[in-house]
């Protein structure tokens, strides 16, 4: 039996062991509604369903059962934790990408769905040329653009670096997850300092934000690690000393992919074209914001 003093505390979200699946998840959504989360249902389906170990469609067939009491408990505590803005994909531990499942938390920053946008745009790129070129991820945080392209590319020499030693730690582990440790080799490193190789692609999805947007971003996306998310007053400062580098680590005709932030396309494309790189594109995301540059060099 559940003690009164707990039933009295989950009562408020309707999380007691009288609440069927479905009631619970209504009073969950309600919740989420009245703290003004984002995807309300949908955030409670996926913490509901992590919870009792289900799909979310495994869900729908089980909305008669009745959690038990450490079921609710987890859950209770997932519930206030996301009514707080943790970011979901922190309560889950998990993030899709790409069509791969990746471990995430607060060591790198939440993989954002525009970013799959830039991974397709190499893939279509490099789709039909030479299948054992090499490519770096910089900034690779948990690891997913070399990841993804890793598993695309199974000929590619792949490596990926990033400032933050957790970050990579957690790269790693997601390796490790896919079976893909052995496909790329990751290091510490301040951009592309004291790295000898070559590249036929450079691959970035480095921190844009300005620091005088900090206001202006939403709950969930500060608690990713801020050395994920702003690169100065402006926010192109990292885009632009990597364009200043890349060109020392690019093969000959080698092509630099960036995702950049809003407002920065115009910018970067003179800023290329100053440091003497040719073919730049840029390119829009899924809302139709100029979120990418693509450049050759040489």
């Amino acid at each position: 039996m559940i003690n009164p003093a707990c039933e009295r505390f989950l009562a408020p979200l309707g999380m007691t062991t009288t609440k069927t699946v479905l009631e619970v998840l209504q009073s969950t959504t309600a919740y989420f509604e009245k703290h003004r989360i984002e995807s309300p249902r949908l955030n409670a389906e996926h913490l509901i369903a992590h919870v009792l170990k289900l799909s979310r469609l495994e869900l729908y067939l089980e909305f008669e059962t009745r959690p038990n009491e450490r079921e609710l408990s987890q859950l209770r505590e997932l519930v206030k934790r996301r009514g707080q803005s943790e970011p979901l994909q922190h309560l889950l531990g998990t993030v899709e990408f790409c069509g791969q499942v990746f471990a995430i938390d607060k060591r790198a920053l939440v993989p954002r769905p525009e970013t799959e946008a830039l991974v397709e745009l190499i893939i279509s790129d490099f789709r039909f040329q030479i299948s054992d070129f090499r490519l770096i991820d910089v900034g690779t945080g948990s690891g997913i653009i070399a990841l993804s392209l890793a598993k695309e590319f199974p000929a590619a020499k792949i490596f990926a670096v990033d400032i933050s030693e957790e970050a990579l730690a957690l790269a790693r582990e997601n390796a490790v997850r896919l079976g893909l440790s052995d496909r790329v080799r990751f290091e510490k490193a301040d951009l592309l300092e004291s790295l000898p190789e070559r590249f036929d692609l450079i691959v970035a999805n480095l921190p844009y934000v300005s620091m005088r947007d900090r206001h202006l971003l939403a709950p969930e996306v500060l608690h990713d690690p801020e050395i994920a998310l702003f690169a100065g007053p402006i926010g192109d400062e990292l885009v632009r000393r990597l364009i200043e580098v890349a060109p020392g680590h690019l093969s000959p005709g080698g092509l630099l992919a960036l995702e950049i932030g809003i407002n920065h396309a115009e910018g970067l494309t003179e800023f290329l074209r100053q440091k003497n790189y040719h073919d730049i594109r840029s390119k829009k995301d899924y809302a139709g914001i100029s979120r990418f540059l693509l450049a050759r060099y040489g």
